[in-house]
């Protein structure tokens, strides 16, 4: 049975006969010992007693090095350390965690951890300690800290589960890290980024801007050149209309001594022979017959002369046979007026054109060997009339005067005044019109127009009709 331990009260002369009666009741009566035998038993007894308190000593200060080295280590630690309780009360904290907090560590014994915490992350702090005392893994965990006088710091806590030596209660070891510069990092890092997104998004608006700037100032050009070319075009109607006009009246007067010279002075002779023949009925019935013959052949004239006018206006055939047959007729009456030769080379039979395809065919020829007659002063002429599954090809080759098509396209006279008539009937019904000339060639012009998809296919190609001449 062991002794009682000792009140703080009893002297030393209680404790001596209280040990002594203990001894007294639990000792065997023994036998008589030697004195000097009891002496050496109690010499080395001695000498043991003195070993242990050595051991003693050395162990007490080994545990006292070993208490200051871990009071060093948990004071001095980079890290805050907390003990906390279920409740969540700091049961016992280093010296950087009280730092970390900004309150002397004897004021924050059993003051409630989540005090620290920022309103928006207590929450999460619950739940965490939860899951610690739940006895599940070690649980980690990132929160704002919301501290008087100080910037918000944002922590990592890193917590396991363990019991208290001293009265067995279950304990919350907490490991508290500052990670506000990581943060803080993470941030410039994520507003780097965020700046590096921006950046080539602008990079990219500006490349478009460029992009639309450049077209804009093309965009700028084209409306000049369309603008500069619609003054020309204006200019151009302008002088055509002009033109027009003048000729008309040029035409009119044409027509107007065309009819005086020739059909009016007819008539008159016509005239003068009906008179005769009335006055001299009675008279030799021979000279009566010769002049009957006379007006006839006057009134054959006539006719053959409002025949011609009718040709230059707007030819029969062309209506009524087609544009072949109406440009061999046109043809041949211009050899005979002008001696100059003229080929055509056309297909037998053409596609049935639509609208006034065949009269703006028709002009263009007419107004070109017109050209060729007053200008050109070519020795030949050729004129081929081809055709396509989708168009009508004309060309008109001389081999006279050549000239500068670009020149007299953009100058002011006559002659280019009827190339631009020539050009303004072809696009009328969406054709194509170019015209070449050069020294050594003389001057070619070329007129494409589109026909009716839902006309008759023709299967004759095309044969050249031999060279008329007067």
């Amino acid at each position: 049975m062991a002794p009682k331990p000792a009140r703080p009260h009893e002297d030393a002369a209680a404790l001596r006969c209280r040990a002594e009666d203990q001894l007294r009741a639990e000792a065997p009566a023994s036998p008589e010992l030697d004195p000097r035998r009891i002496l050496h038993e109690l010499q080395v007894h001695q000498i043991q007693l003195e070993m242990q308190n050595e051991e003693l000593r050395a162990a007490r200060a080994n545990l006292e090095a070993l208490v200051e080295k871990y009071t060093d280590l948990y004071d001095f630690a980079p890290v805050g350390y907390f003990s906390l309780d279920e409740g969540g009360r700091i049961l016992e904290v280093n010296l950087p965690g009280a730092a970390m907090l900004g309150v002397e560590r004897s004021k924050l014994l059993r003051r409630r951890f989540s005090g620290f915490v920022a309103k928006g992350d207590r929450e999460a702090l619950e739940g965490f300690l939860r899951n610690v005392f739940g006895g599940l893994e070690k649980q980690v965990c990132e929160l704002a800290l919301d501290l008087e006088g100080k910037e918000p710091a944002w922590v990592d806590l890193q917590a396991a589960l363990t019991v208290s030596p001293q009265d067995g209660r279950r304990l919350c070891r907490l490991a508290v890290s500052d990670i506000t510069a990581q943060k803080h990092v993470e941030e410039a890092r994520l507003r780097v980024e965020a700046l590096e997104a921006m950046n080539t998004a602008l990079e990219s608006e500006i490349s478009r801007r460029k992009a639309v700037e450049a077209s804009l100032r093309e965009s700028r050009r084209s409306q000049g050149r369309l603008l500069q070319q619609a003054k020309l075009m204006e200019e151009e109607l302008r002088l055509l209309s002009h033109q027009v006009l003048h000729v008309q009246e040029e035409e009119r007067k044409r027509i107007s001594h065309d009819l005086h010279d020739e059909i009016a002075q007819t008539l008159v002779a016509i005239n003068v022979h009906l008179a005769d023949l009335a006055r001299g009925a009675a008279s030799d019935a021979m000279d009566i017959s010769g002049k009957i013959i006379k007006t006839q052949k006057l009134v054959e004239q006539s006719v053959d002369s409002v025949h011609r006018f009718a040709m230059g206006l707007r030819p029969t055939q062309l209506d009524d046979l087609g544009l072949v047959q109406a440009l061999r007729s046109y043809i041949k009456e211009f050899t005979k007026r002008t001696e100059i030769p003229v080929s055509l080379a056309a297909p037998r039979e053409m596609y049935t054109l639509g609208d006034n395809r065949s009269v703006v065919l028709y002009r263009v020829a007419q107004a070109a060997l017109t050209n060729v007659a007053q200008h050109a002063k070519a020795t030949r002429v050729e004129v081929g009339l081809r055709q396509t599954q989708r168009r009508i090809h004309l060309e008109i080759s001389d081999d006279g005067k050549s000239f500068d098509v670009k020149k007299t396209l953009h100058g002011k006279n006559v002659k280019r005044l009827g190339l631009i008539g020539m050009r303004e009937r072809v696009e009328m019904v969406g054709g194509k019109f170019s015209i070449t000339s050069s020294r050594s060639k003389g001057t070619t012009i070329r007129v494409t127009v589109p026909r009716f998809r839902t006309g008759p296919a023709a299967t004759a190609t095309a044969t050249p009709d031999p060279t008329i001449n007067s």
